[in-house]
């Protein structure tokens, strides 16, 4: 049986500013895909290294483009699947855009490695959704997902210092508000850090590297490897550098890359912006009420 993804946020921007951003090709290829062609109301494509089973070339179909509606069929894997995109203006600036796409094999599926290509689309659509929020507010995108490639490495610019950044990673209270996602952690070189808790995760990962505002490495198990956090300061500034490490090249933790890459999307909001506010509406992560 199989689900669909939903997405709902928020976007600094009219409605006439991020439907061109979803249907003029130049702009697709800064914050969504390596190729695209687009000609309303006949062609929406999108292809190549950015784009999930993309290697072969397009395998969309258009079925509606309208002001305020965006509607194809897109087949991964052999399997047809409908996106639906719609836009709604909240005055002048402020536009909510949501977003469902069916054929997905389900959060748990997934989280326990199963799912196969199609089960990509949910973190998949978190981080493309990031990356157009920050296009249409005129902030730089973050990394696209690369997936002709084993080597996971993103770096940001991030206009806070270390300092800042590490406390929003490691800070439990501060992590659950821009990951959406509640965590437990042992702040020390062999220390807990578990997802969801403690109570509700039996095998957490540990912290294998630790330098306080400079570095952190977490192991998270075959399957999924470790995952390291590099910060380096310079004029009021931070290079953040994640990657991920020793899991089997042959199995990629695609699923769990994608999600990373949308939190730090949202990381850098959360820690650059004076009146951040959560992207995605109806953010249901709960937030710790103490670090």
């Amino acid at each position: 049986m199989t689900e669909n993804v939903e997405y709902s946020l928020r976007l600094s921007a009219g409605v006439d500013r991020v439907r061109a951003a979803l249907t003029d090709p130049a702009q697709l290829r800064v914050w969504f895909a390596e190729h695209a062609e687009v000609e309303l109301p006949d062609t929406y494509r999108f292809w190549g290294r950015n784009t999930i089973d993309g290697a072969d070339g397009p395998a969309q179909k258009l079925l509606v483009a309208d002001d305020t509606t965006l509607r194809f069929t897109w087949t991964i894997e052999g399997t047809e699947t409908t996106v639906d995109i719609t836009l709604e203006a909240e005055g002048d600036d402020t536009t909510v855009l949501s977003l469902t796409q069916d054929g997905f094999p389900g959060w748990g599926v997934v989280a326990s490695g199963g799912g196969g290509t199609i089960g990509l689309i949910g973190t998949y659509w978190a981080l493309a959704l990031a990356n157009l929020a920050d296009h249409v507010a005129g902030r730089e995108v973050g990394p696209l997902p690369d997936f002709t490639t084993t080597d996971l490495r993103a770096e940001y610019l991030v206009d806070a210092s270390p300092e800042r950044i590490f406390a929003a990673l490691t800070d439990p209270a501060q992590f659950a508000q821009w990951f959406n996602f509640p965590i437990e952690l042992e702040l020390e070189v062999g220390g807990r850090w578990a997802m969801g808790g403690f109570d509700n995760n039996p095998d957490p990962a540990r912290i294998v590297e630790l330098e306080p505002n400079r570095r952190m490495s977490i192991d998270f198990g075959s399957g999924v490897g470790t995952s390291t956090w590099e910060l380096e300061g310079s004029g009021g500034k931070t290079k953040l550098v994640f990657s991920n490490s020793g899991f089997d090249s042959a199995d990629m933790p695609w699923a769990g890359w994608l999600g990373w890459l949308a939190g730090f999307a949202e990381l850098r909001r959360f820690v650059e912006l004076d009146a951040w506010t959560p992207l995605w509406i109806e953010a249901g992560a709960e937030v710790p009420e103490t670090a």
